[in-house]
């Protein structure tokens, strides 16, 4: 059986069924959020970090880091708010492999089914992951338009030859200074060709020799992982990724086929951003794939200002996250220029 296959025949779409919309969540009551307190960071741990930090890099001396004096510590606790969508998109495409005479899962075998209908073993979710499968009853065998069938063509090396002419002397077949045979070509003036091997013609790299081509329908599964990030103002001057990639302490966690957005959270902008994250994700993929799971987590990120005198002068550096991370402004001791301030 034999068809022509089109540009949209090619490659097309397959929108996933839509999914019937669950019930509202439940109102919460966030009392708990407005009692939680982040543990202090005192002197002791706010110059234990800092030497920690600076012993891990080479170009930083610790005799600061020892015999500063801390003026003030000005502490901040900060949300982050996360929203991950597990998808799963699907697309079909034609393809190719040579034809080796096995049987061919054609037409003739029954009707190819449609591509959401296809069972695959999902991987664990929010784990990305894409496979390719290749759709039943959707074969069909077809001459190999490379070589038109022949399972080899001509070399374009040497033109179906075999031979080239010689890089010495180039096909004069002696050398002029001094006057004698060419010795590469043993004074032929040809070479054998090093493109095929001097047989003047090579192996189909398309069908590998085999002349035909076995055509069907390729299933591309994509999962994906979507994240949404959202951290509240603040107003210390911390780098803000260095805040997205903070650790923190869970606060709340919530997680299904589909989450709805969070309502009357203490910080206004929290609930703004779960429904922005929402919103956006669905719109998103929407058309173009199916939602598995979702996860909802909002993080307490603690995030200290320190401000120290040393040697007459009023330095900072920034602790955040729950393991104590350091971020230095202008540190005093730093020797050369090739550690990167994190």
């Amino acid at each position: 059986m034999d068809r022509d296959l089109s540009d949209e025949d090619r490659h097309q779409i397959f929108f996933p069924p839509l999914e019937a919309p669950g019930r509202p969540q439940d109102q919460r009551c966030w009392s708990w959020f407005l009692e939680h307190r982040v543990p202090v960071v005192t002197e002791e741990v706010a110059r234990e970090a800092l030497l920690s930090f600076v012993n891990s890099k080479c170009c930083y001396g610790s005799a600061a880091a020892g015999d500063l004096v801390i003026r003030e510590l000005k502490q901040q606790a900060l949300c982050r708010y996360r929203l991950e969508t597990f998808s799963e998109s699907r697309i079909s495409e034609w393809t190719f492999q040579p034809f080796t005479n096995h049987s061919v899962d054609g037409p003739q075998r029954g009707t190819s089914p449609r591509l959401w209908d296809i069972k695959v073993r999902v991987p664990p979710v929010f784990q990305e992951d894409t496979r390719k499968f290749q759709v039943p009853h959707s074969s069909l065998v077809k001459e190999c338009h490379k070589c038109h069938g022949r399972g080899r063509y001509k070399c374009s090396g040497c033109h179906g030859a075999g031979t080239v002419r010689c890089p010495s002397c180039s096909g004069a077949k002696r050398k002029a200074k001094p006057a004698r045979r060419c010795q590469m070509c043993s004074g032929s003036g040809r070479r054998r060709c090093s493109t095929c091997s001097g047989r003047g013609n090579k192996t189909c790299a398309t069908c590998k020799g085999e002349k035909k081509l076995l055509h069907f329908i390729q299933l591309v599964i994509a999962w994906k992982n979507n994240l949404f990030e959202f951290v509240s103002e603040h107003q210390l001057d911390c780098p803000g990724e260095l805040l997205a990639k903070a650790r923190g302490e869970t606060l709340f966690k919530d997680e299904n086929t589909m989450v709805y957005p969070i309502v009357d959270f203490p910080l206004r902008d929290i609930s703004l951003a779960s429904q922005r994250g929402i919103a956006e994700h669905s719109a998103a993929l929407a058309s173009r794939a199916r939602i598995l799971q979702q996860r909802q987590t909002i993080e307490l990120v603690p995030l200290t200002e320190v401000r120290y005198w040393y040697q007459g002068k009023t330095y900072v550096y920034y602790i955040y996250g729950t393991d104590h991370r350091v971020y230095v402004v202008d540190y005093p001791e730093r020797y050369c220029c090739g550690c990167t301030i994190l």
